[in-house]
């Protein structure tokens, strides 16, 4: 008998891990308030991406498997790229129930800030299979130079 009361208090470890998570996150968010925007989510999920740098350009690739390229919003603000969107519930008939609904639903937004060599003039993007690529090329580099002191 208290074997059953012991297991009805014992919590599943990723609903806890899951709350000390956000926990974390907020007091980070907190703490450091708006200082790297590289990474701020304000969205009810948000894709996973990989930032790739080459010779010529940065990539961003975001997966984001049934949603609508043409439904997605991408804008440039100030060193920062904001890409914004929305992956639609499917809708059930009457009497219809999930038996497991694993997939994120809703809007997401993410935000990146670019470095100082990027050429926001020229970014580009496009969907293809489920995965957003955008193309963000470098401006043409200058080379250093040794300025001399003058002197009288």
């Amino acid at each position: 008998m208290s074997n059953a009361r012991i297991s009805s208090n014992l919590q599943n470890p990723s609903t806890r891990q899951n709350g000390l998570h956000s926990e974390l996150k907020q007091a980070i968010e907190r703490f450091f308030g708006d200082a790297d925007v590289s990474n701020v989510v304000t969205s009810q999920w948000q894709p996973r991406v990989d930032i790739k740098e080459e010779a010529q350009r940065f990539v961003i690739f975001a997966d984001i498997p049934g949603v609508d390229p043409q439904q997605i919003e991408i804008h440039m603000d100030r060193g920062i790229l904001s890409i914004r969107g929305e992956r639609a519930s499917e809708s059930t008939q009457e009497g219809e129930r999930y038996s497991r609904a694993e997939r994120s639903r809703g809007t997401f937004y993410r935000r990146f800030a670019l470095p100082d060599s990027a050429n926001p003039e020229a970014i580009e993007a496009r969907g293809n299979h489920g995965v957003l690529e955008i193309s963000i090329p470098k401006k043409a580099s200058t080379t250093p130079r040794r300025i001399t002191i003058q002197t009288n």
